[in-house]
């Protein structure tokens, strides 16, 4: 990554949260500016302070802070789910689990992180990661099939040994496959820059009345 850029990592309550460390190492040593996001059930399995000395950079997980009063809002003009939305060139959810991954198909914004994803404009690749049974399951294809159909990249988990003793597909994606990714949508937001794109459906055809 040439020019540094900036990716927004959020992590979801997973086991294998603890993968993603790897993740926010490796674009942080290519010179990517890594701002992580966490539910707070990913707090309980990996310390936010991990994160953020990986990162180099706080580590956001509440809405409202303690304290928080809506004068101080009124008086900057700034929330930051909506300040890190804008900053994002591309976001990346690894891992996303069920949960999280229903909520962001269906709209439902009730955390930091689901609230900046609805704010964002830039590329949103989500990494999912679970039991197989709860990958196979009806309910979690659809949803994945309904994020692919309104943009969303979507790389499926790989298959191995799971977390909860189970064999099959759920494994998280190799991190070097989710970094790829990474790089190939930043690819294609710099070959848009400074681009003007005409969109035409065509000639417009009617009827010539007669006074």
């Amino acid at each position: 990554m040439k020019d540094k850029k900036t990716i927004i990592v959020g992590v979801t309550s997973g086991i294998a949260a603890y993968k993603t460390l790897d993740l926010v190492r490796s674009l942080k040593k290519d010179g990517a500016n890594v701002f992580v996001v966490m539910t707070k059930s990913a707090m309980a399995m990996v310390p936010s302070s991990k994160f953020k000395k990986t990162s180099g950079n706080k580590v956001y997980s509440e809405l409202f802070k303690k304290g928080f009063d809506y004068k101080d809002i009124l008086k900057i003009r700034r929330v930051d789910h909506i300040d890190l939305a804008d900053k994002a060139d591309v976001v990346v959810i690894a891992p996303a689990t069920a949960n999280s991954i229903a909520k962001i198909a269906h709209g439902i914004a009730d955390d930091f992180l689901t609230t900046m994803l609805l704010a964002t404009t830039a590329p949103i690749i989500i990494c999912p990661s679970m039991n197989v049974h709860m990958w196979t399951n009806p309910l979690v294809q659809e949803n994945i099939a309904k994020l692919k159909n309104l943009g969303y990249h979507i790389i499926e988990p790989e298959e191995g040994k799971l977390a909860c003793g189970y064999e099959g597909k759920g494994r998280l994606a190799h991190i070097k496959m989710i970094k790829n990714e990474v790089a190939a949508q930043l690819k294609y937001r710099n070959s848009l820059a400074g681009k003007k794109i005409i969109v035409t459906a065509g000639g417009a055809v009617e009827k010539i009345h007669r006074a």
